[in-house]
């Protein structure tokens, strides 16, 4: 096989951006020598097998393999990787040799484009290039880039397990990343274009953004250039000069006996996917990140795309139309014309003068046949759905050549109709089928997860037509959007638990799993961890570590993973969409100290400085902690079938619930989690840390949560025990449990906000599920509740709070805060539950106890119902009330003399004290060093 010059035509241009690049690249206007370099090739003529030769890296590389060994780019990749790699540069143009028109890239080297690599000339000297399941491609400038020309094939047929990655340079060491770094794919084909003459003469149409030469178009609609799945493009797309520009992947004149399956583009510069004419297909196709339009259609393009899922930066970074589709060249009766369904576009707020994130717009000369596409995004984003004023659209929007069907959009602005132009509302709404505007709120109005899945209850599951009665070639379903019960992205694709580098040991110190992104503070390596974890990662300290919407660790009880969390590392999220979520099976360990306490924060206290920067942080920043149990809950189902029960503030799927209630799902010691909570929907709130089901086998212990805007912690059921625990500024209640937990909790101070601001219970119990006979039953010793004076109509600063189907063993409590605090405790026998009030009054096997402990509140107990709970208090044993807040507490220290329950007969967990309250002195203060807030 031979490698030949192709540059000359494109030197002058290409001066300039290779220069650019630094290190190894000498290049001069018509002549490029690189034979003084030890990483790239001479582009003269090599026929294969050459002789082989010895480099000076660890390995020895085979020459009879395509390109040639780099030991500059092996030892910078072997460093990265941690282990010893052998890269080697393909460059010029790939040509057969006297054997075989077969070239293959095995996955067990990692391949560097230098410059532009063409595979095969024109319908000449053809060759198939074949790539490898988990083959690693990359370049390193915007001149380094892939084109298949007309004649040729690329067979990169990647898995779910091993998919195939074009990437950059950077990626593949674990350096920043960005679009724009290194080129792209061009795949370059013999099928129609309405550019093509019209006088049946040859077609030969240069392709944008690649060199002279790169030339597409023909007559054979049937054309075959490969197949490409489980492909993944990343950080691509280059500018060569304006209107000029190479995308994600280019697809010139490409035809439908081209296969592409399983393939996305993330991060590009310029648009996601294009499409100049043509006749080929896509299936399964995600699009995140791109910076221009998605996907981009014209030259008269005809295929047909199912299952696309486009979702914009959720930085609100730089992004454009979903679809923006044209005919671009047509003559006026011959258009594009492609079918779509089951499209998914999620827009952004990015806003400029000059473009936004939008949904779809159609341009001149396009038709198109779309069904079962949904259009949403934040509150930010442009419209949803904009037709040119171009009067073939206008007429293929009256005479049916434009048609969308069971379709809903959900935008600030629904449509953008030009002046003169056909009024889309009324055309959307009413002319064509089973379409529908929902008023714009959020993805919860949807039925839409985060990600992008639908929940299980969501109207869209089936309000969908049948896409194979657009084309034999759909697949039959009838939901809307790209993602139905089946989400088809997970574990190959980028941000969903695939397309990651296996990187170990980085050049900035980001571990495999993770990617480098910009620092948040301005000087501290920051790594991005996003989509599923399903092998253990450890987050290694030195880092801050950037949460990328919902991080799953493991499957419901499959896959599953252990992420480790070494001492002082910082983990933030920067909206309520980004959380960290256990699955069950899974584990996190989490073991700071308490001079490195492991922080849980907000990018928004990070830029503020970790320490200095408390007060940059508010409640509600980012989403919060999620760990999901195989223990027991009162909700599972009473007849020994399987429990999987959704937890709340979490997108659909994530479940706990079980029979072990000594299940252990890791461990949480010297964890700080702060400025997180969210609001999914009424009721549906995102907690600091929400325990589903955890079980006993888990540690937990030394552990705050600093102003939360839902609960401090949460208990759904199980039994898992914490220990030495700080709730503080925490705007619900501090501590709440339900679905019968049965855990043990110690030494739990609990302050509401020093400035007075939103509060309400120190303790929330319930039941919440039980069958009567069945409830909640937890131990806690040695809690001190101090409020503030928050009130207001909905909820107040106040204590205690027991409620339906709850029983607890309560000891060594002071309750206690300022004049206008609400009242210290209440149990709440108003609801017609008679399991607490049978829990109080002697009739049932197991009491309520709430013994050796001081109330001293301006309201000590607050009655509901008839039964006389401050007679119940006084008479449990050890009980008191006092004065005043001075009267008990010296700042968080306990100066009242009750003399405590020891607690030794009350199991192994346990701790023997001889105070009450959560902290008893300076001398014995278990909140220093590694608290905030106090």
């Amino acid at each position: 096989m031979e490698f030949k010059n192709i540059f000359k035509a494109s030197a002058i241009s290409m001066a300039l951006v290779l220069a650019g690049c630094g290190g190894d690249i000498n290049i001069s206007e018509g002549d490029i020598d690189n034979s003084t370099t030890d990483n790239s090739v001479d582009n003269s003529v090599i026929t294969n097998p050459t002789t082989p030769t010895t480099p000076d890296t660890p390995t020895t590389p085979d020459d009879t393999r395509p390109g040639e060994a780099s030991s500059f780019l092996s030892g910078q990749v072997s460093d990265a990787l941690g282990k010893t790699v052998e890269v080697r540069n393909i460059s010029g143009r790939l040509l057969p040799d006297a054997n075989s028109n077969t070239i293959t890239l095995t996955k067990d080297v990692v391949w560097a484009l230098e410059g532009p690599v063409f595979v095969g000339n024109d319908n000449a000297d053809s060759v198939e290039l074949v790539v490898e399941p988990g083959t690693i491609i990359f370049g390193r400038s915007g001149a380094d880039y892939l084109v298949v020309s007309r004649g040729s094939e690329l067979n990169a047929e990647g898995t779910a397990a091993e998919p195939i990655i074009f990437t950059s340079f950077n990626d593949v060491i674990g350096d920043e990343v960005g679009a724009g770094q290194w080129g792209g794919m061009i795949v370059l084909g013999n099928a129609p274009t309405t550019k093509c003459p019209q006088d049946g003469t040859a077609c030969s149409l240069q392709v944008e953004g690649a060199g002279s030469g790169a030339v597409f178009g023909g007559s054979d609609d049937t054309d075959s250039s490969g197949t490409l799945k489980y492909v993944v493009v990343k950080y691509a797309g280059f500018e060569i000069a304006p209107d000029n520009e190479l995308n994600g992947i280019t697809f010139g004149g490409v035809g439908s006996g081209t296969t592409i399956d399983y393939l996305q583009v993330h991060a590009n510069a310029d648009d996601g996917i294009e499409f100049f004419g043509g006749s080929v297909s896509a299936k399964h196709v995600v699009l995140t990140s791109i910076q221009d339009d998605s996907v981009d259609w014209d030259n008269g393009y005809n295929g047909m795309l199912q299952y696309v899922y486009i979702e914009h930066a959720s930085d609100n970074s730089d992004a454009n139309r979903g679809i923006e589709g044209d005919g671009d060249g047509g003559d006026g009766e011959a258009f594009s014309s492609p079918k779509v369904a089951n499209i998914t576009i999620i827009g952004n707020d990015f806003d400029t003068d000059d473009t936004d994130s939008e949904g779809v717009l159609l341009r001149d000369q396009t038709g198109a046949a779309i069904t079962n596409m949904l259009i949403t995004g934040s509150a930010g984003m442009g419209e949803c759905l904009e037709m040119d004023t171009d009067e073939t659209v206008q007429g293929n929007l009256a005479d049916g050549d434009i048609a969308i069907t069971n379709s809903v959009i959900s935008c600030p602005e629904a449509f953008k109709s030009p002046d003169g132009a056909v009024d889309l509302d009324p055309w959307f709404t009413t002319e064509q089928t089973d379409n529908q505007v929902i008023a714009y709120a959020d993805r919860a109005n949807l039925g839409l997860n985060i990600d992008g899945t639908l929940t299980s209850e969501s109207a869209l599951l089936t309000a969908g037509s049948n896409p194979a009665d657009l084309d034999a070639w759909f697949d039959t379903n009838e939901f809307i959007g790209a993602v139905g019960a089946d989400d088809w992205r997970q574990g190959w694709a980028f941000g969903f638990g695939g397309g990651e580098i296996d990187v170990v040991a980085s050049a900035s110190g980001c571990p495999a799993g993770t990617t480098t992104i910009a620092e948040v503070d301005g000087s501290t390596t920051t790594c991005q961890v996003s989509g599923r974890i399903t092998a253990d990662l450890t987050l290694t300290a030195g880092n801050h570590y950037a949460l990328s919407g919902a991080v799953f660790v493991g499957g419901d009880n499959a896959d599953s993973a252990t992420l480790t969390v070494e001492a002082g590392v910082v983990v933030y999220g920067s909206s309520g969409n980004d959380y960290l979520v256990v699955s069950r099976g899974s584990k996190i360990e989490a073991n700071g100290t308490s001079t490195s306490p492991i922080t849980f924060t907000s990018s928004q206290h990070i830029a503020g400085g970790l320490e200095a920067g408390l007060e940059n942080g508010t409640a509600g920043q980012w989403g919060g902690m999620v760990i999901l149990g195989n223990g027991n809950s009162t909700k599972c189902p009473q007849d020994g079938t399987d429990c999987s029960l959704q937890v709340e503030g979490v997108q659909e799927g994530a479940v706990f619930g079980g029979t072990d209630d000594e299940d252990n799902s890791g461990t949480l010691r010297y964890v700080r989690v702060m400025h997180g909570g969210f609001e999914v929907a009424p009721d549906n709130e995102l907690n600091g840390i929400t325990f589903g089901a955890v079980g006993s086998g888990t540690t937990v212990e030394y552990l705050q949560v600093h102003k939360n805007a839902d609960d401090g912690v949460e208990f759904f059921g199980g039994a898992v025990n914490a220990k030495y625990v700080v709730l503080t500024g925490i705007q619900d209640d501090s501590v709440d449990w339900d679905n019968g937990f049965k855990g043990n909790m110690q030494f739990v101070l609990v302050k509401h906000a020093d400035d007075n601001s939103d509060a309400n219970r120190g303790i929330e119990g319930d039941g919440d599920g039980g069958s009567g006979t069945e409830f909640s039953n937890p131990v806690v010793a040695n809690m001190t509740i101090i409020g503030n004076t928050f009130d207001t109509a909905d909820a107040d600063s106040e204590g205690v709070l027991l409620r339906d189907q709850t029983n607890a063993q309560l000891y060594n409590f002071v309750v206690t805060g300022p004049a206008g605090m609400g009242e210290c405790f209440e149990a709440d026998l108003s609801d017609g539950d008679t399991t607490l009030e049978q829990n109080m009054d002697g009739t049932s096997a197991t009491q309520l106890t709430f013994a050796t402990s001081v109330l001293a509140c301006g309201e000590n107990i607050k009655n509901s119902g008839d039964f006389d709970q401050e007679a119940w208090f006084t008479a449990q044993a050890g009980t008191s009330t006092a004065a005043d807040q001075s009267a008990v507490l010296d700042g968080i220290y306990t100066i009242d003399t009750t003399t405590a329950t020891s607690m030794s007969d009350m199991g192994s967990f346990f701790t023997t004290v001889d105070f009450i309250g959560a902290v008893k002195d300076a001398d014995n203060d278990w909140t220093a060093d590694w608290t905030v807030g106090l």
